[in-house]
């Protein structure tokens, strides 16, 4: 199975927007050759800005453009996106609602070697709860392709969260892709794994080996956790009776905790979160992080039986 990185994708289809849309302007702080918004700036360098390393000034500057009527993807490194310019994303976009796409890239720990200073475990957490905030995770790069092209047609914020790492192609051109709404990417009745990004690929793995064992799993792509597919939530945890979400994420404020609201307030079932157990992370090989957080075929493995038994 081939294997391409979601901002790879992103940049691809940035440049194939901005051919169609003249409205598309692309700003980065300076890493462009990282978040490979470079494709469109080597196409259209009349509507790119490099802000340079000032990422409050990017967001500004963003939606100045948005509130002329443009339409701006704004890009860095997830961890200073959402960090550093968390007031203004919040005061300057999200407040007045304003048509800024954020695309972060870097996200999570298998930025790898760069360190917990450089892996954000948070961005979910922190733009999920910005009133009118959309929050996409795509978990391969034709999702990221029609991610990006939603996030143009809704009028408002967009967070898309972009990756580093290669990542298996799940799906093709004939992929059917709504934000807001889950899919269900393997049946099963037994229990159901939630997953967004990476860790999509991941459970897939882990459903197949399970169905060995005689344990049918459900997977549900919930791309978008912000607004959360919550009937998807729902009905999967009527017919299976127990919850497994998986995030390349710290599982306080992301996937796992808008997935437990749900089914607290609607349909209280077990449930277990894998993700980044409230830790930052560190330098090391992206799948050496990966077994070290718990975010594996192994892991994911052992929290469906442990799920299964509380049923």
């Amino acid at each position: 199975m081939s294997k391409i990185a979601t901002r790879e994708a992103y940049g691809k289809a940035l440049k194939k927007l901005g051919a169609e849309n003249k409205d598309i302007v692309v700003l980065d702080a300076d890493l462009s050759k990282s978040t490979k918004t470079s494709d469109f700036a080597a196409e259209f360098p009349e509507r790119f800005i490099n802000v340079g390393i000032a990422e409050q000034n990017l967001m500004g500057t963003a939606a100045g453009l948005a509130a002329a009527g443009k339409i701006p993807f704004a890009s860095t490194f997830a961890v200073f996106a959402t960090g550093r310019a968390f007031e203004q994303i919040r005061n300057s976009i999200a407040y007045p609602l304003l048509n800024v796409k954020i695309a972060a890239s870097h996200a999570g720990i298998t930025v790898g070697e760069d360190g917990g200073s450089h892996q954000s475990v948070e961005d979910v957490a922190l733009m999920r709860s910005l009133p009118g905030m959309t929050v996409v995770v795509p978990a391969d790069a034709m999702e990221t392709e029609l991610a990006v092209r939603s996030a143009v047609d809704i009028d408002g914020p967009v967070y898309l969260r972009l990756g580093r790492l290669g990542v298996p192609v799940l799906f093709d051109e004939n992929y059917k892709f709504e934000i807001g709404k889950a899919g269900v990417v393997r049946e099963g009745g037994d229990v159901t794994f939630i997953a967004n990004g990476i860790m999509v690929s991941t459970a897939l793995e882990a459903a197949e080996e399970l169905a060995t064992k005689g344990i049918g799993v459900r997977v549900i792509n919930m791309h978008t956790v912000k607004p959360l597919d919550k009937e998807a939530v729902i009905k999967a945890a009527r017919e299976t009776g127990a919850i497994v979400t998986a995030e390349e994420h710290s599982i306080i404020g992301g996937l796992g905790s808008a997935v437990a609201e749900v089914l607290v307030e609607e349909q209280p079932v077990p449930m277990e979160r894998v993700g980044i157990r409230d830790v930052f992370g560190e330098s090391g090989l992206p799948n050496e992080l990966l077994e070290k957080f718990g975010l594996t075929k192994g892991h994911l493995i052992t929290a469906a039986e442990r799920v299964l038994k509380r049923k």
